[in-house]
């Protein structure tokens, strides 16, 4: 199997993805995200051959622009693995539009697992592709910031930019629904 990679210099530091025959498979940011992304590759795939590349598929191209507010990435195609629960949280967040954010317990709720708060978060903090699959707009129930993989600050960076590309509307929790 071979996955071809790239690395980003973004506003919020380098991104690094990873794209297989079948879509971003994994993305990443900060200095660890580069051995992080060989390790959770090598897990899923083992034997997988890393290659860099300019711009797989295109999508390092649609990463600047999302960077640039031109455009949203709950488009790009995907190649995700993970278990049938992790598919539906991460389908449910990437219906979660552009300069929203929803809790936890929403989107337990939502996915019609109300006592899964906690699979729910899991699902969302073992997400491979952040940015495409938009963990970052989950947030507390009482409207903080929680953990994000790739830090606070990084978080609330997107949240900011997503709310000036939007316009600066954000609606309120809750205010998501799944396509």
């Amino acid at each position: 199997m071979i996955v071809r990679t790239t690395q980003l210099e973004t506003p919020i530091g380098a991104c690094w993805l990873a794209v297989s025959d079948d879509g971003l498979c994994a993305l990443g940011m900060g200095p660890p995200a580069a051995a992080d992304l060989a390790r959770r590759l090598e897990r899923r795939w083992p034997g997988v051959r890393l290659e860099p590349a300019r711009d797989p598929d295109g999508t390092a191209a649609r990463v600047t622009r999302y960077f640039s507010g031109e455009r949203e990435l709950c488009d790009l195609p995907l190649d995700l693995g993970g278990t049938p629960f992790q598919a539906r949280v991460w389908k449910a967040l990437r219906a979660i539009p552009l300069g929203t954010t929803m809790s936890y317990a929403a989107l337990a709720l939502q996915l019609d697992a109300p006592r899964a708060v906690r699979a729910v978060a899991r699902a969302n903090a073992t997400n491979p592709v952040s940015l495409a699959v938009p963990c970052h707009r989950v947030i507390g129930k009482d409207g903080g910031l929680t953990g994000y993989a790739w830090g606070k600050e990084r978080k609330a960076w997107l949240l900011a930019h997503e709310a000036r590309w939007d316009g600066g509307a954000r609606a309120a929790e809750n205010s998501a629904r799944p396509a």
